[in-house]
């Protein structure tokens, strides 16, 4: 179960590059190929993203009501929805809201790496 802030409101505040790098190394140690890399970021992604959450998607507002992993492309999702759509959306292309939900830095982190920095 996604762990929740212990305040229902969200949060907001920078997260350093150093501490990036070290969730980085946590969501990475011992993991021996690219399918066990992206299975660490959803593990830790999962476990401490605060869902649902609401945000906007091409202007739209959507809610964020989990997080998957898909299995043909092992790529991380949010699952969103508004009314009865639902949508997977690539969680590098989800605009997170100002504030942020508590647990983002994950998505940062899972960012980061993605791209290498």
């Amino acid at each position: 179960m996604p762990r929740k802030s212990p305040h229902p409101e969200k949060y907001s505040h920078r997260i350093s590059k150093g501490r990036l790098d070290d969730m980085i190394a946590d969501a990475t140690i011992d993991c021996y190929n690219d399918s066990e890399l992206v299975c660490g970021f959803y593990t830790m992604i999962k476990d401490d993203l605060a869902v649902p959450f609401s945000t906007a998607l091409l202007g739209i507002q959507v809610i964020v009501e989990r997080i998957d992993l898909t299995e043909t492309s092992e790529e991380i999702v949010a699952v969103c929805h508004r009314g009865r759509e639902r949508q997977r959306i690539p969680l590098l292309d989800l605009l997170l809201p100002t504030p942020k939900p508590f647990g983002s830095d994950w998505v940062e982190a899972y960012r980061r790496w993605v791209r290498g920095q």
